[in-house]
C-alpha cells in the first residue's frame, strides 16, 4: 500500500513580505510503499516590534506532478500530515518548534503551474541548523490519560519520601483506605537502583510494625530513653532538620502542667487561712489561669495537628515505654485548670469531671493491665520515674471530685491510684537486676517522686474533710523525698536543658500546696514559713524554666530537636548495613558485567577453541594411530 504525501514550506522571501498565504502550494513527493506527507508550519518571527512571515513557493517540474498524480490514483492513500521544525537561523528564519503526525487524509496534491519559477531563498541564510523532530501520535483518551498518569507519577517520584512512613496520608493507613475504596495503586516508574531497592525492602519489612519494648531499650539510652545509641542508625535522616510536627513530643504537655499548677497554687495562697497574712490578690490567679488556658490551647492544637498529619509518630510515642506516661499529662493539666478556676469549684457541673476522668480511666486500664500481665511491658521491666504520671492522675481526679461534691467515684480513683503507687514505689526503690535500663544519675524526672504523695495527701484530706493522720502520712513522705532530692542538688548540674526540666515545676508546686493545707491544720510559725518558702521556690522555679524555654524556643531555636526516640527501626540496623547494601549492589553489577562479556565472547571463544585444540587433545592425537 502506498500513500501520497505533500510538503508545505514556509520561509522568508526577500521580495514578498506579508502574512502567509492561506493556500500555499504543496509539492507531491512519491514513495515506493507509503508517501511521506509533511506540513512545515510557519510561525511568527519576532524581529523587533512586529511579526513578518513570507511564503516561499517552490516550483516543481511538470513531470514530477504527473508522476505524483499517477501514484495517487493507483494506491490506497493513508496520508499523514507531517510538520518539520527548524530552529531559528541567523537570518531571522524561525519555523515552528513542534512537529506532529496526525492520522488523517492529506489534501490532494495540486499540479504546479507550468513555467512557474521557483523563488530563491535569502542569501544571508548561510548557517544550517539541524532540525529536531518531535512526533506526537493521536492516542485514544484512555492511553493519553495513562501517559499523563505515568508522567505525574514520574515527577512525584523525585520528591523526598523519607518521611512518608510517618505521615498519615502517605503511609499504611492511606493504602488501606485506597484498597477499601477499590482504587488501584498508581504505577511508579523509577530508575533501577539496587542499593535503593535493598534499603527500601529492609525498611518496608522493619517499619510495618511498631518496635517492641525490648527494641526501645536496646536502641535508646538516657533517663527518658531519648538518645540513640552509637551503634544504631535512625530510620530518618539525622543530619537534617525534621518537620516541626514530627519533632513536637507529647512531653510538651509538661509545660501545661507547670503553669496550670501555678494557677492552682496562687488560688490556694489567696484562700487558705494559713497564708491569709500574705494578702495575695485574686488577680494573680486570674492572670495565671488565662495564661495556662492559652498555653494549653496552643500545645493541644499543635499536637492535634501531629495526630492528623503524623499519626504513625504518635503511635510510636504511645508504645514508647516512657512517653506513654505523658499521655496522662493533657488530662491532668485540664483537671488543674478546673481546680484553679477563679470561681468556686463546686459551681462547675459534674459532667465536666466525668468527661475529664474518662480518658484517664481508659489509660489506666491499658497501662495497668500491661504492668500486671507479665509481658514485655511488665512493671518490673519498664518501671521509671515518669510512671508517677500514670498514678498522679487518679489522685488529682479524686481531689477535684471531692471539691465538687462527689463521693464514691473519687474514692474509687483514689483506691486505684494508691494500690498502684505502692507497687510502683517499691519497684523503683529496690532496683531489680532486670532494671539495668534505669539510669544511675539523678535527673529532673526524679522529682516526680514528690508529686504522687503530695497530691494524695490533699485528696485524702478533701475526701475525709480533715487533714488527719492518713493525709499527714502521705504529706510527710512527700516532704522527705523532696528534701532528699534537694540536698543532692549537685548531681543535677551539667544536665542539658530540655522539656524534661518542667518535671521540676509540677512536683514542687504540689508540695507547696500540700504544705499550705497542712499549715492550715497545724498553725505554727514553722509551718507557715515552710508554706511560704516552698511556694516561693516553686514560683521562682516555674518562672526560670519558663524564661529558659522561651529563650531556647525563639532565640536559639533548639527547644525541639529531632526526636530520634520514635525513629528507631524494628530490627537492629547497624551503620555498616549501608556498606553491605553497596557491596551487594556492586557485586550484582559485576555479575551482570561478567555474564555480558561471556555472552559477547562466547562465539569467538568457541571458534578459537575449535581451531586450536587444547594440549590434552594434541596429546591424544599424537598417541593415536
Amino acid at each position: 500500500m502506498a500513500a501520497s504525501d505533500s510538503v508545505q514550506m514556509a520561509g522568508l522571501d526577500g521580495g514578498v513580505r506579508g502574512r502567509p498565504s492561506p493556500e500555499p502550494l504543496r509539492v507531491p513527493v512519491p514513495s515506493a510503499r507509503a508517501a511521506l506527507a509533511g506540513l512545515v508550519d510557519n510561525e511568527a518571527a519576532d524581529v523587533g516590534r512586529k511579526e513578518e512571515d513570507t511564503v516561499v513557493t517552490i516550483g516543481v517540474p511538470e513531470a514530477a506532478g504527473d508522476r505524483a498524480r499517477h501514484v495517487q490514483e493507483e494506491v490506497e492513500a493513508v496520508p499523514y500530515s507531517v510538520s518539520f521544525s527548524v530552529p531559528a537561523s541567523p537570518s531571522g528564519l524561525h519555523i515552528g518548534a513542534c512537529a506532529s503526525i496526525r492520522g488523517g487524509r492529506a489534501p490532494p496534491a495540486e499540479e504546479p503551474k507550468p513555467g512557474a519559477e521557483p523563488p530563491q531563498l535569502l542569501k544571508q541564510a548561510r548557517y544550517h541548523s539541524q532540525p529536531t523532530l518531535t512526533i506526537r501520535t493521536e492516542e485514544p483518551p484512555a492511553a493519553a490519560a495513562l501517559q499523563r498518569q505515568r508522567t505525574v507519577t514520574r515527577s512525584d517520584s523525585a520528591r523526598d519520601r523519607r518521611f512518608d512512613h510517618f505521615k498519615t496520608f502517605s503511609g499504611r493507613l492511606e493504602r488501606q483506605l485506597s484498597n477499601l475504596r477499590g482504587v488501584p495503586a498508581p504505577e511508579t516508574i523509577e530508575p533501577a537502583d539496587d542499593s535503593k531497592k535493598i534499603s527500601e525492602e529492609v525498611e518496608s519489612e522493619e517499619d510495618d510494625d511498631v518496635p517492641t519494648a525490648d527494641r526501645y531499650f536496646a536502641a535508646l539510652e538516657g533517663p527518658e530513653l531519648e538518645t540513640l545509641r552509637s551503634t544504631e542508625v535512625a530510620a530518618l535522616p539525622e543530619d537534617e532538620r525534621w518537620p516541626f510536627l514530627l519533632r513536637f513530643p507529647i512531653s510538651a504537655f509538661g509545660m501545661c502542667l507547670g503553669v496550670s499548677s501555678q494557677a492552682m497554687l496562687w488560688k490556694t495562697l489567696a484562700s487558705e487561712p494559713s497564708t491569709a497574712f500574705l494578702r495575695v490578690s485574686p488577680a494573680v490567679n486570674h492572670a495565671l489561669w488565662w495564661v495556662s488556658v492559652a498555653l494549653m490551647a496552643l500545645v493541644s492544637a499543635i499536637y492535634l495537628l501531629k495526630v492528623v498529619f503524623y499519626f504513625e509518630a504518635v503511635r510510636r510515642e504511645f508504645h514508647h515505654p516512657i512517653r506513654v506516661n505523658f499521655f496522662f499529662a493533657p488530662w491532668i493539666a485540664c483537671l488543674f485548670l478546673v481546680k484553679g478556676l477563679p470561681r468556686p469549684v463546686w459551681t462547675v457541673h459534674h459532667v465536666v469531671w466525668y468527661l475529664l476522668m474518662a480518658p484517664i480511666f481508659c489509660l489506666d486500664l491499658k497501662l495497668y493491665g500491661q504492668w500486671m500481665s507479665g509481658g514485655e511491658r511488665r512493671l518490673s521491666k519498664v518501671a521509671n520515674p515518669s510512671n508517677h504520671l500514670a498514678v498522679v492522675g487518679n489522685f488529682v481526679g479524686a481531689l477535684l471530685g471531692a471539691r465538687m461534691g462527689l463521693r464514691e467515684a473519687p474514692i474509687f480513683f483514689f483506691a486505684v491510684g494508691l494500690a498502684h503507687y505502692l507497687v510502683l514505689f517499691v519497684t523503683l526503690y529496690q532496683r531489680l537486676p532486670t532494671n539495668v535500663q534505669l539510669p544511675k544519675d539523678l535527673h529532673p524526672v526524679f522529682f516526680l517522686f514528690v508529686a504522687a504523695p503530695s497530691v494524695a495527701s490533699m485528696a485524702w484530706a478533701r475526701l475525709s474533710g480533715d487533714f488527719n493522720f492518713g493525709a499527714r502520712i502521705a504529706y510527710f513522705i512527700s516532704l522527705f523525698l523532696y528534701m532528699s532530692l534537694v540536698v543532692r542538688i549537685n548531681f543535677f548540674r551539667g544536665v542539658r536543658f530540655s522539656l524534661a526540666w518542667w518535671a521540676y515545676t509540677f512536683p514542687m508546686t504540689s508540695a507547696a500546696i500540700a504544705t499550705a493545707l497542712y499549715a492550715s491544720a497545724v498553725t505554727t510559725v514553722v509551718t507557715r514559713a515552710l508554706a511560704v518558702g516552698l511556694a516561693g521556690i516553686a514560683s521562682v522555679t516555674v518562672t526560670g524554666v519558663l524564661a529558659t524555654t522561651v529563650y531556647h524556643a525563639f532565640v536559639r531555636g533548639d527547644l525541639f530537636p529531632n526526636d530520634v526516640s520514635i525513629a528507631i527501626t524494628q530490627r537492629p540496623k547497624p551503620k555498616f548495613s549501608k556498606i553491605l547494601a553497596q557491596l551487594r549492589s556492586s557485586s550484582s553489577e559485576v555479575k551482570e558485567l561478567v555474564f555480558a562479556v561471556s555472552r559477547h565472547g562466547g562465539g569467538s571463544d568457541a571458534s578459537s577453541a575449535a581451531e586450536s585444540p587444547s594440549p590434552m587433545a594434541r596429546g591424544r592425537g599424537r598417541a593415536g594411530p
